[in-house]
């Protein structure tokens, strides 16, 4: 991995290709950041870049922030990216969306959107009971959960619960377009997260 940038998460919408087939694709705005720390092998074990995005105000900032930054920004997000191939990053250097190209694949992370508590049915995808000949009540029901001989019920154990807003990512999105003017990229297909939420691009 030599690239990455983060942003937020726009609009779905739909290009046209030359021959007229629509794709569905993502808008994703993102950038401008800067590189606020590199670290290598020989520093702290492994190979890494931090980089900022957006902004914050000052005095909402901590003294080990400021430290940290040395009057390189006031950022409202921080992310480390680790990669395996030495790069030539460098403290203060600013990244674009023109680090990617069109038909390039790339790997987007973000917090998926927020579902609350939710029945088997919805979180699991069980089928639910039928609906008549002694089912009252019952449709969405989970059914039996635990086993007769151990009497207790099993860890990992399929059950209501909080669904979403967990960090999930997509692998293998294609660029379909870059616009430089606006700092967006439209990747081909969805991205997780709600709109306006913070995302990471990596390829």
């Amino acid at each position: 991995m030599k690239k990455a940038i983060i942003g937020k998460k726009s609009i779905m919408t739909q290009v046209y290709t030359d021959n007229g087939v629509a794709v569905p694709v993502t808008v994703l705005k993102a950038g401008p950041c800067v590189v606020t720390q590199v670290k290598t092998v020989d520093g702290e074990g492994y190979r890494s870049f931090q980089i900022g995005y957006g902004t914050k105000k000052e005095k909402n900032m901590t003294k080990p922030e400021k430290g940290h930054l040395k009057g390189n920004g006031n950022f409202a997000i921080l992310r480390e990216f680790r990669f395996d191939e030495e790069v030539s990053h460098e403290v203060g250097q600013q990244l674009n969306v023109d680090q990617f190209e069109v038909g390039e694949k790339v790997k987007v992370t973000g917090t998926s959107k927020g579902k609350g508590f939710q029945g088997v049915v919805k979180r699991h995808g069980f089928s639910g009971a039928p609906a008549s000949h002694g089912h009252k009540d019952q449709q969405r029901m989970p059914g039996s959960i635990g086993a007769t001989g151990p009497q207790k019920v099993f860890k990992g154990t399929k059950m209501g619960g909080q669904m979403g807003n967990v960090r999930s990512t997509v692998t293998n999105l294609e660029v379909v377009k870059v616009d430089t003017e606006n700092n967006e990229i439209y990747v081909k297909g969805a991205v997780p997260g709600a709109r306006n939420s913070y995302i990471y691009i990596s390829a």
